[in-house]
């Protein structure tokens, strides 16, 4: 019913190790952080990629998507020396999606200075100048790029992420519509989800409140779940939204989410 986000497990186990896990307590879809100890491209030979792919195809699972923290890199950076070493790290992080068979990767617009910001227009041009390096990329390795709604970017809202996309004009590139992103910043994710419907690709679910931005597990914050069935239904999305919760007991925690989801109506994917 649900796929799981291994942010919790990024820093106490492996990526295989991590996929175990949460196999044997019934996932098998996964979003998969790209973090050093866990699943990190410049660690990993040829060999160590076609063996981990080998593994998750063995098992029947399925790796949706490699996401790097966000908080990590800055694509829109003042700094060029910044630009580069995060477009570096995007492109290793989208061809290892490829060679592990992830049908996309998750990237963030970039970050302005929240107390002195740059211009609209030049964020959006290195924005548009990552793109530019990481679509053939992503073409070429047979993976894609899907970027998400996050309160700390400079293109928060869906609305003006859209915007930018369309601006840009490669369809290619898709979306991943987080819906405690979206509640936090006080957008009606209904609304968000209709607006990126054409282009949406995943949804990201956890919890959190409106005063500090969290990812908790499901009933700690206050995003109201009980109206998620019925915005997911109105836009026919079908798949398995992503558990992106970060718990310090994650075994627990992802569990008793998925469980208390499961009686608010979502629905089994087709």
């Amino acid at each position: 019913m649900f796929g799981a986000n291994t942010y919790s497990y990024m820093r106490s186990h492996s990526a295989e190790a991590c996929l175990a896990q949460l196999a044997d307590q019934g996932f098998d879809e996964f979003e998969v952080m790209v973090h050093p100890g866990h699943l990190w491209p410049t660690d990993m030979s040829a060999e160590q990629r076609s063996a981990l792919r080998g593994t998750i195809e063995q098992h029947g699972l399925t790796l949706v998507s490699l996401n790097m923290p966000n908080i990590d890199i800055n694509v829109a950076a003042a700094a060029q020396g910044m630009r580069i070493y995060s477009l570096k790290l995007l492109v290793d992080t989208v061809r290892l999606a490829g060679d592990l068979g992830a049908r996309g990767v998750v990237i963030g617009p970039g970050k302005a200075n929240p107390l002195f910001p740059a211009s609209a227009n030049e964020l959006t041009k290195y924005f548009f100048e990552a793109l530019d390096l990481l679509c053939p990329v992503a073409e070429s390795a047979g993976t894609a790029l899907w970027v998400e709604n996050m309160p700390f970017a400079f293109l928060p809202g869906i609305g003006e992420l859209l915007a930018a996309l369309k601006d840009y004009g490669n369809d290619k590139v898709r979306i991943i519509y987080d819906i405690p992103n979206a509640y936090f910043i006080g957008e009606d994710f209904a609304d968000g989800l209709k607006q990126c419907r054409p282009l949406l690709e995943l949804v990201h679910l956890s919890d959190t409140g409106r005063q500090a931005y969290r990812h908790d597990p499901v009933g700690l914050g206050t995003v109201p779940f009980a109206d998620v069935p019925r915005a997911l239904e109105a836009v026919g999305y079908d798949a398995k939204p992503m558990l992106e919760i970060i718990s310090r007991d994650p075994d627990r925690d992802i569990i008793a989410s998925a469980a208390k989801l499961a009686v608010l109506g979502f629905k089994r994917p087709h």
